[in-house]
């Protein structure tokens, strides 16, 4: 999952060597987080006009999870 996060997120950058993805522990509910980093220069790519490629990698993670019966929220930081 993470490197899925992490690959999608190279292709949309303009500094690909910048992308970090920090995944956290699992929560009570199972929720695993994953913190995606990004130049900040690049912040505008990766979240897109009114936050639509955001959304769109988002549900991307949450289909690839369902797959595998996990939970996942992904935070752009």
């Amino acid at each position: 999952m993470k490197e899925l996060l992490k690959t999608i997120a190279q292709g949309l950058v303009e500094d690909p060597g910048a992308v970090v993805v920090e995944e956290d522990a699992p929560a009570e509910d199972g929720t695993v987080v994953y913190h995606l980093h990004v130049a900040a220069d690049d912040m505008g790519r990766v979240i897109g006009k009114q936050g639509r490629i955001a959304k769109a990698m988002r549900t991307v993670m949450r289909a690839a999870a369902t797959r595998r019966d996990v939970k996942v929220a992904v935070e752009i930081d």
